[in-house]
């Protein structure tokens, strides 16, 4: 069960009401007749079945309430009630398979910002990837895939492209060229300090890595993995399953691929450098590929299921 709390004029409140009476799947409606004062007007307080809430959602926008009043959505982790648990069961669908787009336009919009935080959790993952593939240490490397913050822009590219949102496209695709040079050229400076100290040795790189060679040689096996793990990525968002995103972060070689090419590229070695980039390149692809995929085929299946 989802959570509303609306602001509404008063003017407005009786139109809201009657949508959400009108909504199978909604309950525990509740109205605070003058209750708020900023902006001023009526609180409408209510339960809705997630696969009911986005056609809501909709509806509350088509009043304009998101400009002359306010809404908020939270998740109900509990509710004891015989009431919510008939809403849920005459609610269509199931609430694991419900897309609320306005929920993940607003998730991806967040988490495909270029903010400080953003390129200093990438350049950190990245610079750790470095160790990892200098060392030739798979826990390195695994360790600087969970840290890494990309799957936000392509997740956002992806929701840009199903919802053609060209101004998410633009912020998601900046963010991430935005963020992969930086952390390459941070990651350059972070490898010749590292060589000046004696720590990176160019013999290191160019030795048989066995644990991390995979890095900067991209086959076929490296695309249909990505594929699989953002269509894995896109499902965890869709359905809150926010743990899911763990095991995607480090199905995929991104971060590491662009550590070895800062790497590389320190050294000159321009083979490494250009198979990484090949590497990097294929997977932002395949996860895209298959996010916008994700997004259509769930956008489908629902509208199915509901006609």
């Amino acid at each position: 069960m989802l959570h509303l709390r609306l602001i509404t004029p008063s003017g407005q409140t009786e139109d809201a009401v009657r949508l959400i009476e009108k909504t199978v799947g909604t309950t525990h409606l509740c109205v605070l007749t003058g209750a708020a004062r900023d902006p001023a007007g009526d609180v409408v307080l209510c339960d809705v079945a997630r696969e009911s809430a986005d056609d809501l959602l909709s509806g509350l926008k088509n009043l304009n309430l998101d400009t002359t009043g306010s809404i908020a959505v939270e998740n109900v982790d509990l509710s004891l009630s015989d009431r919510a648990d008939r809403a849920e069961k005459e609610a269509p669908g199931e609430g694991a398979d419900a897309v609320l787009w306005e929920q993940l336009t607003e998730a991806t919009h967040e988490e495909s910002t270029l903010s400080v935080t953003y390129l200093a959790f990438l350049t950190l993952a990245t610079m750790i990837a470095a160790c990892g593939v200098v060392l030739d240490n798979a826990i390195l490397i695994v360790g600087a895939m969970a840290v890494g913050p990309e799957f936000g822009p392509l997740a956002g590219i992806s929701t840009a492209a199903v919802q053609r949102k060209p101004r998410l496209a633009l912020r998601s695709l900046t963010a991430l060229l935005v963020g992969f040079a930086a952390a390459i050229v941070l990651t350059v400076l972070f490898s010749l300090f590292m060589d000046a100290v004696g720590l990176f040795t160019q013999r290191q790189l160019k030795g048989e890595r066995p644990q991390t060679g995979f890095v900067y040689a991209p086959d076929w096996f490296s695309f249909v993995v990505a594929v699989l793990a953002g269509a894995a990525g896109t499902l965890s968002l869709t359905s809150a399953k926010s743990g899911a995103l763990v095991g995607v972060a480090i199905s995929v070689t991104t971060v590491p691929a662009a550590a070895n090419a800062a790497v590389a590229l320190s050294y000159g070695d321009t083979t490494q450098t250009w198979g990484s980039t090949e590497q990097l390149l294929l997977n932002l692809l395949g996860i895209t590929l298959a996010g916008t995929l994700t997004l259509l085929t769930q956008k489908h299946l629902w509208r199915l299921r509901r006609v």
